[in-house]
């Protein structure tokens, strides 16, 4: 007698195959969230930096830091990407500003909030992650 072997795989087979693919996707996506808010972050770092280095030639012919971004040649405050906007505060008689940026769309869910610039160098961020890494 011949035995006869049946092909293909069985529903025991099947249903690991899918369980293990499950935990897997369980794992990476929300790794592969926190790398995709990161990388848009570096957006708003772009822009931060560079209204700063914008401020600091404005400074240099008018002994005064720009109190809107489109006194400093910007046509608009979105930043490349379109994941932040910037605003910018000055105080002392326009001698200092702090620059804003805030998170637009998918990336107003990001822990880090609103990015902060002065014009002292201080960086900082408004959100509650406390990890250090908004920077």
């Amino acid at each position: 007698m011949l035995k006869h072997r049946t092909k293909g795989f069985s529903l025991i087979e099947l249903v690991v195959v899918f369980a293990i693919i499950a935990v897997i996707a369980a794992i990476a996506l929300p790794a592969y969230g926190r790398y995709a808010f990161r990388a848009r972050r570096a957006d708003g770092h772009e822009l931060l930096l560079r209204l700063a280095a914008a401020q600091e030639r404005f400074y240099t012919n008018r002994n005064r830091y720009a109190a809107d971004v489109g006194d400093l040649g910007f046509s608009q405050d979105t930043s490349e990407g379109g994941f932040y906007t910037a605003s910018i505060e000055t105080a002392n008689d326009d001698q200092t500003y702090t620059m804003t940026a805030t998170p637009q769309g998918v990336q107003a869910a990001d822990a880090c909030g609103d990015l902060t610039l002065t014009s002292t160098g201080r960086r900082d961020r408004s959100g509650e992650d406390s990890n250090g890494n908004c920077w």
